[in-house]
């Protein structure tokens, strides 16, 4: 008598079932992260629903600081004030903005994908501390890229 094969066999299991997908696309990977950090951030972004962490916001909030220190020539950088401040994504006009969202990232990681986006966040951290000065009044509470000198608005 011969023998049915296993493949076989699970096809006919599972003939009523329905195929395996994902209703939900996968993210798409953040340019300088891992497929697994960039997996994590989206989860994390998704179950916070709060202010600062919405789908996206972290991918943007490292564009943007990206952008801020990519600022052709060796000059001294000036942080402006968003116009409008109080909007999630107009928020993303100030850099400091955009560094309060990637910390509020870092705190919600697991532990393996923080210490990478900690990695990328370091590296734009000194070139931060380095082209921009530091506010001789201005004290903690506040985190220390908001201790740092600013000028004007931008935005519009």
């Amino acid at each position: 008598m011969p023998r049915n094969r296993p493949g076989a066999l699970r096809a006919r299991e599972t003939l009523g079932t329905r195929p395996r997908t994902r209703e939900i696309p996968q993210p798409e990977r953040i340019p300088g992260l891992s497929a697994r950090t960039s997996l994590a951030i989206h989860h994390v972004e998704q179950e916070d629903g709060g202010y600062f962490l919405f789908p996206g916001a972290t991918e943007r909030a490292l564009r943007r600081y990206r952008r801020f220190l990519r600022t052709p020539g060796l000059g001294i950088l000036y942080p402006r004030t968003s116009v409008c401040p109080s909007c999630p994504g107009c928020g993303l006009d100030d850099v400091r903005y955009a560094r309060d969202i990637l910390d509020e990232t870092l705190s919600r990681l697991p532990p393996r994908p923080r210490a990478e986006l900690i990695g990328a966040v370091r590296a734009l951290d000194r070139g931060y501390l380095l082209r921009t000065l530091p506010h001789p009044l201005l004290r903690p509470p506040l985190p220390w890229w908001h201790r740092r000198l600013a000028e004007g608005a931008e935005g519009w």
